[in-house]
């Protein structure tokens, strides 16, 4: 199996900030349909893409969670010189601002910079200070009357970077989330026959607290849950052995737990047994800090549910340069369907 590189750069290119995640839902909706035995577009805009079992109709039900939102901006204000002014979806280093390009969906895109006060006239104290996203400001090199005609305080504004092949990687902006995204797709095309019936989700609002996985659990009542998302691959110079999280090229990553979830100890054990089993190269997750969809399907249906996670090793999180590696990538894909093939023939009541 090889990565569609021209798919996985379509979906990570387009916009979808959280709450404005209209442009990558239609692609996912288009692309999903034909696979489809129903597709369900909730009120707050999660896809819920069913897929009967043909082995365990109606038996139990399977739900795996891929969150279509990336990080972004919403504008705030729009001073006398035209500059824009903007408040963070999602979190951000501030330091990563620096020099990029963005876009602002209004009623039509307009890129612009980020800006700060140059390092010039700064103070030796100002020099020295970690930058705050106050500190930025975006610059459409418009005067205010031609940047009113286009853009409205509340419009949303992501951030600009094409997808590349780098070695054996890809890198872009959004490969966190829309590497899972993808494979989840990949999923739906390769998938043979789920164990149970399929509710593949692509939810909304993810880097703002897990929102669209919440409400979307919530209504599914899973048996199962499996969530997908990226996780940190801190395996670069300076770093020790403790702090890497996971590695590129080590294969997919099984979730122990992240600061939101512990998942089930039986999701795990038989996470690990079925890659094994199928020759899948993974490596152990224990995220310590930050959260994913898991602790949405985990807990939020009626009676809860056996949750884990299939995590994606990427570096330089939430900024535009992330990269997984395309190995990873297809192992999540073979594991995840591995998984949801063989859901059935594991002694869940031990």
């Amino acid at each position: 199996m090889n990565v569609d590189v021209a798919l996985l750069k379509q979906i990570c290119e387009i916009a979808g900030a959280p709450g404005f995640e209209k442009r990558v839902r239609d692609l996912v909706v288009e692309i999903v349909s034909p696979m489809a035995d129903e597709v369900i577009l909730d009120n707050l805009g999660n896809v819920i893409v069913v897929k009967k079992s043909k082995k365990n109709p109606d038996a139990k039900k399977v739900m795996v969670a891929a969150h279509m939102d990336e990080i972004g901006f919403i504008v705030t204000h729009i001073d006398d010189n035209g500059f824009v002014r903007f408040h963070t979806l999602g979190g951000f280093d501030p330091k990563t601002l620096t020099a990029q390009r963005v876009i602002i969906h209004g009623k039509k895109d307009l890129v612009g910079v980020m800006g700060s006060k140059p390092i010039h006239v700064m103070s030796p104290e100002e020099r020295t200070k970690l930058p705050k996203t106050t500190d930025f400001f975006i610059d459409l090199g418009m005067k205010k009357e031609e940047v009113e005609k286009f853009i409205s305080v509340g419009d949303a504004i992501t951030r600009d970077r094409e997808l590349i092949e780098m070695g054996d990687c890809v890198n872009c902006k959004s490969i966190d989330n829309r590497v899972a995204v993808y494979i989840l797709i990949e999923t739906l095309k390769t998938i043979k026959d789920p164990a149970y019936d399929l509710y593949a989700t692509f939810t909304v609002q993810e880097e703002v607290g897990l929102r669209g996985a919440n409400v979307a659990a919530h209504s599914i009542n899973p048996d199962f849950g499996i969530a997908l998302d990226t996780t940190i691959a801190f395996d670069v110079p300076g770093a020790q052995a403790h702090e890497k999280v996971t590695e590129l090229g080590k294969g997919t990553a099984i979730k122990i737990m992240d600061a939101m979830t512990i998942c089930d100890y039986r999701m795990v054990d038989f996470m690990k047994k079925t890659a094994d089993q199928n020759q899948i190269k993974w490596q152990p997750e224990i995220l310590t800090a930050g959260g994913t969809d898991t602790a949405g399907v985990q807990r939020m249906g009626k009676q809860g549910a056996i949750a884990g996670a299939i995590s994606i090793p990427t570096r330089h999180l939430h900024q535009v340069i992330e990269m997984a590696h395309k190995e990873d990538i297809v192992n999540s894909i073979l594991l995840l369907n591995a998984c949801l093939e063989n859901l059935d023939q594991y002694d869940w009541k031990h």
